[in-house]
């Protein structure tokens, strides 16, 4: 037997982008939407992610339109103190288990936990075996293209034998005896949370060997902050740099002379450009472990040692190889939003998914015409390489230029804390934002010709 679902929207995903786009859309829109994800609940990734993560950026910019992550304050101690706040795992758990219980108390979504999309309108029940099917006028709503992948669900990238310590990052926090040495393998975000978390548990940085395929590019948090002065001030920064740039490496070199852009070695020029926010303090803290291996990606672990493309290392024999090395970003290719076949959630500005999300809620909630929504809301993928980063700027510059030339939409993304570039309307201004907003007119349109050639 099939039941059919009384819904307008099927949402497939109830991580952060499906539940943005959820908000929104029910916000502005008298619709009904069934939302299914393949855990137990909402969240996503975030349900399974190591226990000590943070976000890597504030929280304002990260959730729902409709309600604030966190309370909006500044860190009152320790070493980001003036800096926005950052919720750990379980407070985004929490925030969007809440945001559940909003939904359904509109009664405009009903929530399928532990389903299994099965293509087209069809979906099923993990759990009893039931089918479950939406109406022909039903438009389905891709919220996993972007999907993460983790460490927890993911297996390493490398092969391991059967002798040799491996464990995914999550298995740090709940250790039963310490190793003599750690091989952190993995060059973004969470192997520097790795890194962090075991030099901050007392472990000397020599026991601590990190292998980086490849050197990143990470950006100062200190400037992504949900201030219209700070961040219209980065931009314009960015801006006059690309406008100044004789090539990639020296728009990143004078990006990191401008204290936007950080590198852990500054003797080696970074070629990955994914570009998490990082604080100076952590910087310092990373910049302490010089045991560093440099050979491109890890193929095999043996106990003792590690074998590479073209040449193997020596470890402790008792390492433990912590995995930190899934794909944390996605790059599919960009597609079109709004398609006959549904809607598909990707980022419009650059990065900021969730705001991305949100946008794609609010548009679909208030326009009819999918080749102007289209219009509005192009895709603009994320950073990898260097030159990536300079397509995602210079997509993500012109998507804000379009959509924020209708008057409904900017009225709404002012209001929105997920939207980075916000003012909102009751913002009392100020010398130094109208210094950056001025210097930000001056540059963006030959900043966007010359970001199209070094990104060509």
């Amino acid at each position: 037997m099939t039941r059919t679902i009384d819904a307008d929207y099927l949402v497939v995903g109830a991580g952060a982008m499906g539940m943005a786009f959820t908000d929104a859309l029910i916000d502005h829109a008298d619709v009904r939407v069934a939302l299914i994800d393949r855990r137990h609940g909402v969240s996503g990734h975030w349900l399974e992610a190591y226990p000590f993560v943070r976000l890597h950026q504030a929280s304002a910019f990260y959730g729902v339109a409709s309600t604030l992550l966190g309370g909006g304050q500044l860190q009152q101690r320790g070493p980001e103190q003036g800096l926005q706040e950052r919720a750990s795992q379980a407070e985004i758990c929490v925030y969007y288990a809440r945001m559940l219980e909003r939904f359904e108390e509109s009664g405009k979504v009903e929530f399928f936990p532990n389903t299994e999309h099965l293509g087209d309108r069809t979906f099923t029940s993990r759990i009893s075996g039931e089918h479950f099917e939406v109406p022909e006028t039903c438009r389905v709503v891709d919220a996993r293209y972007l999907a993460p992948s983790i460490p927890a669900e993911k297996p390493p990238p490398f092969g391991v034998a059967a002798d040799a310590r491996v464990l995914p990052v999550n298995g740090l926090a709940r250790l039963d005896d310490a190793p003599s040495q750690y091989v952190v393998v993995g060059s973004g975000k969470t192997a520097t949370d790795a890194c962090i978390w075991l030099l901050a548990h007392g472990v000397d940085p020599d026991a601590i060997c990190w292998v980086r395929s490849r050197e990143p590019w990470m950006m100062n948090r200190a400037v992504v902050q949900p201030d219209p002065a700070i961040f219209t001030a980065m931009a314009a920064d960015t801006m006059q740099a690309a406008t100044e740039a004789a090539s990639l490496e020296d728009l990143f070199l004078r990006l990191e002379e401008l204290g936007i852009m950080l590198r852990i070695d500054r003797t080696v020029l970074p070629t990955m450009a994914k570009a998490p926010t990082l604080a100076t303090w952590e910087l310092d803290q990373l910049r302490t472990i010089e045991n560093v291996v440099r050979h491109g990606h890890l193929d095999a672990v043996e106990r003792g040692k590690l074998t590479f493309a073209d040449t193997s290392v020596g470890v402790a024999h008792d390492a433990l190889v912590v995995h930190c090395a899934a794909d944390g970003l996605k790059y599919p290719p960009l597609v079109p939003v709004w398609r006959p076949q549904g809607i598909t959630l990707q980022a419009i500005r650059a990065g900021f998914p969730c705001f991305g999300a949100a946008l794609i809620g609010y548009v679909e909630a208030t326009r009819h015409d999918d080749d102007e929504k289209n219009r509005l809301c192009p895709p603009t993928g994320y950073g990898n390489s260097m030159a990536d980063w300079a397509r995602m700027n210079l997509r993500g510059t012109q998507a804000v230029m379009s959509f924020s030339s209708e008057p409904d939409i900017k009225a709404w993304a002012d209001r929105v804390p997920l939207n980075p570039a916000r003012t909102p309307p009751d913002h009392p201004g100020s010398p130094a934002l109208d210094d950056a907003r001025a210097r930000l007119t001056a540059h963006v349109r030959p900043a966007l010709a010359r970001l199209a050639e070094l990104s060509a």
